[in-house]
């Protein structure tokens, strides 16, 4: 972790020192990165890692203030629609061609995301534009318009009048000619701090719990990551040797080297951020839902962001009982804490490296007592330290019952004997589940052009991966309600003679 340390103390003295960091030159950049390198390292202490949380050592913001949990979503949304005459939305929605725009401009309540979105120092009577239009603007952009810089964006299909069906959606004047500009929604995503986008996220899971009738508490969630390439450019402008390890320091002062899945068209390392995602699988089916996105640097390893991901569910007020993810999440210390502090169990692949216990038949999922054991054990539970198993012997069954200990445990490891053993079948279900989840990270990526990053800094990745995760899942809510509006419509035909 001292690398990590050394790290967090060079960037946040820059981003201290000189605010206006991306006006520099790249020389200037370079030398100032060299200067701040060598200051931190000269008067650093090894032991400051230590005390450091495991937040600040990532990158990752921490529990903010705030945080509106599930079970108080819906109340918060009954205290803003008690107006003794509300507003109707036809007047807008009948210039909405679009079906699923038409559905989601009538799922989204408009007082509700203002008030979502708003500053203590907000004024609606002194804004043209409200932060709700701004939000419905980079929603539709997620949607509909990913690849499209935010410039064209704005200029072709927001701020031109024939377009009825955008600007309908955005709820701005369809006669009168109020513009968004791209500075405003560029200011938007950088006045945005982490506990409203996971408001956001809260809103947008109470949507989807609402309308998909999943089974709550939440069962079974998966959690993995995907890589976000930045355009900042492979060369750091600093780099010091700690250890075994490097300290990099690139020009987009977040981002870093890490390493992604093998693929044939792309090079095995990119430096940019990983996001990683929780999300909430339909044990019926297998179908992922997205319930909470978090962008972290590209270099840290998958298993430091399971436990803040876990936190931050329950701070959402998610009550979740499995996770099941890949093998970068199977350090089993870890899940221990983790299921003693959260009460969550994950489940993760077997590792190949972990070596078999003795006495145990991995094929036919049995445990024995001994080299000398022909019953098989029973399963009685598991203890702070790993699996209890004990004799399943009837009475007079076996000779070495008075000379037999009866009882064994196996500690927790990466393999076999995770936090549920291979010996139940429900823990092959639960890892077959987990390979439905790729396909929500293809989702993100394409359709809100996070494929290609344009943005410079973590915080405005943070905001756009959000609005992604937001497109996402009401893109799920929309087909879900055409989808049962169609089979009800189907079962209403005649029969025919």
């Amino acid at each position: 972790m001292q690398e990590k340390d050394i790290k967090r103390l060079v960037i946040k003295q820059l981003k201290t020192n000189f605010p206006h960091w991306r006006r520099l030159t790249k020389k200037e950049k370079k030398t100032l990165a060299e200067q701040t390198l060598i200051e931190v390292m000269t008067d650093y202490n090894k032991e400051q890692a230590k005390h450091v949380p495991l937040h600040e050592l990532t990158n990752m913001p921490g529990l903010p203030d705030g945080i509106i949990p599930l079970h108080e979503m819906e109340i918060f949304i009954a205290s803003h629609n008690c107006n003794l005459l509300p507003f109707t939305k036809q007047s807008h929605q009948r210039y909405i061609s679009d079906r699923d725009l038409r559905f989601l401009d009538s799922l989204l309540d408009d007082r509700v995301l203002n008030s979502l979105l708003a500053s203590p120092s907000y004024t609606p009577s002194m804004r043209q534009v409200l932060p709700a239009q701004l939000f419905r603007a980079e929603l539709l952009k997620a949607l509909r318009y990913g690849e499209m810089s935010y410039r064209q964006y704005c200029r072709l299909m927001i701020n031109k009048l024939e377009n009825k069906t955008v600007r309908a959606f955005l709820h701005l004047p369809l006669h009168r000619k109020i513009p968004i500009h791209h500075s405003q929604l560029s200011q938007f995503r950088t006045d945005l701090t982490i506990a409203p986008l996971l408001n956001l996220m809260v809103y947008a899971a109470h949507l989807l719990l609402q309308r998909i009738k999943l089974p709550q508490p939440v069962q079974i969630c998966g959690v993995d990551s995907s890589d976000l390439a930045s355009s900042c450019g492979p060369v750091p402008l600093a780099t010091l040797t700690v250890g075994h390890k490097k300290v990099r320091i690139y020009s987009e002062l977040d981002a870093d080297c890490g390493k992604r899945r093998k693929k044939r068209n792309k090079s095995e390392y990119f430096v940019g951020y990983r996001l990683h995602t929780l999300v909430v699988l339909d044990p019926q089916t297998g179908h992922p839902y997205p319930l909470l996105s978090l962008v972290a640097p590209a270099n840290h390893h998958d298993n430091l962001f399971l436990p803040q991901l876990v936190a931050f569910a329950q701070a959402m007020g998610l009550s979740i009982q499995v996770i099941t993810a890949d093998e970068a999440y199977g350090d089993a210390a870890q899940n221990q804490q983790i299921k003693q502090d959260h009460g969550v169990t994950v489940i993760t692949p077997a590792s190949q490296k972990v070596r078999t216990p003795e006495h145990v038949d991995p094929k036919r999922r049995q445990v024995f007592c001994d080299d000398y054991g022909e019953i098989p054990m029973r399963y009685l539970g598991s203890t702070e330290s790993g699996h209890e198993f004990g004799c399943a012997a009837a009475p007079y069954e076996c000779f070495r019952a008075p000379l037999c200990p009866q009882v064994r445990e196996i500690p927790f490891n990466s393999g076999q004997f995770g936090q549920m053993p291979d010996i139940f079948p429900e823990t092959e279900q639960v890892r077959w589940l987990r390979k439905h989840m790729e396909r929500e990270y293809n989702l993100f990526k394409h359709r809100a052009g996070l494929e290609r990053l344009r943005l410079k800094s973590q915080h405005r990745v943070q905001a756009a991966t959000t609005f992604a995760h937001l497109a996402t899942v009401l893109v799920e809510i929309a087909a879900h309600h055409h989808q049962v509006g169609r089979q009800k419509h189907l079962k209403q035909l005649p029969l025919a003679a």
